[in-house]
């Protein structure tokens, strides 16, 4: 199973150099060192002798294409120094940031013998510029409300201010741990996640695509009135044939109408976490090839420099919003 993950290592390495030539010869160069630092760690956690062949064969890589030999007091040191600019980059100072969004995802981590799931809680932003950033990351093994409530204190500590609204999924810790630290603070349930919750209150197949649509034209209203109107006559016309997802429509739906306090074009990219949702493709992509972190720590290296590297694009960028602010709650 080892030799697949690093013969994955060298193949993606390898891709990028002969897809992009020179320009992709930093993101090859960061595949290798991480596989390194993996079979690095895998000695510490006592793996198999025959682990260590491999370790020549990354090296061998790295001097055929940089001229470079690396030893494990140097990918050590080298782990030490990025250990610190990520640390400097997940504790600087926040500002005045209108828009959160927030959402989990999770990796397999290696604890106490066994393998179990890690939580990585992701929080973006849009500052009162419009421009777009990811304000923190928390990696840890369980995503409790005691872990989002951390998570979130640790952003108002950050200097987080003027939030207006928040977006992110229905999840029970989560909602806690908003009471706490935010309250107060709008809350605006995910439109996607919305529509995923409804499949599960949909009694038969045939009625899925009609129950998506009429949730769909709610959710996509031109006003809160005309939202609040379409849902009534969704929730009468499935009060006798699907009475369950009547119910659940009643209730949840209009969790999801926060977000009509806002200008249309504004609403648009704010309504759902789709934002953290195109991150977390990015995060999979590149942990796929470890599969298995041997620890907390290693995840949250990984993950830290791959946020770390898109919110400093999305801050060079362009403005992702055009904030109209004489139509934002005071």
């Amino acid at each position: 199973m080892t030799h697949a993950t690093d013969d994955s290592a060298i193949s993606m390495a390898l891709e990028q150099i002969i897809g992009n030539g020179f320009d992709g010869l930093d993101t090859a160069v960061s595949i290798l060192i991480n596989e390194a630092m993996r079979i690095e760690r895998s000695r510490v956690l006592e793996a198999e002798p025959w682990q260590r062949t491999q370790t020549r064969k990354v090296n061998e890589v790295l001097k055929e294409l940089c001229g470079l030999e690396i030893t494990s007091t140097q990918v050590s040191r080298a782990t030490g120094l990025l250990d610190e600019e990520l640390e400097k980059w997940r504790n600087r100072p926040l500002g005045h940031t209108p828009f959160v969004l927030l959402d989990a995802r999770y990796e397999k981590v290696r604890h106490g013998g066994s393998v179990i799931n890690c939580a990585v809680l992701v929080a973006t932003g849009v500052s009162i510029e419009g421009q777009r950033s990811v304000l923190g990351l928390s990696v840890s093994l369980s995503e409790a409300e005691v872990h989002w409530r951390t998570f979130l204190s640790s952003l108002k500590d950050r200097g987080l201010h003027g939030v207006i609204m928040i977006t992110s999924d229905d999840h029970l810790g989560l909602k806690a741990a908003l009471k706490s630290v935010f309250n107060g603070v709008s809350w605006n349930r995910c439109h996607v996640h919305l529509q995923q919750n409804a499949s599960a209150y949909v009694p038969k197949v045939a009625m899925r695509s009609s129950a998506a649509r009429d949730i769909s034209n709610i959710l996509s209203a031109p006003n809160r009135d005309e939202a609040k109107r379409l849902l009534d006559l969704a929730v009468e016309k499935y009060r006798s044939k699907a009475p369950r997802l009547a119910s659940w429509m009643e209730e949840n739906i209009p969790q999801g109408f926060t977000v009509f306090m806002l200008p249309y074009d504004m609403r648009r990219r704010l309504r759902t976490t789709n934002m953290i949702e195109r991150l977390n493709w990015e995060i999979k992509r590149r942990t796929r090839v470890a599969s298995l972190f041997p620890n907390e720590a290693s995840l949250l290296r990984l993950v830290s420099a791959i946020l770390m590297e898109t919110s400093e694009e999305w801050e060079t960028s362009r403005k992702y919003l055009i904030l109209e602010y004489d139509l934002l709650p005071n």
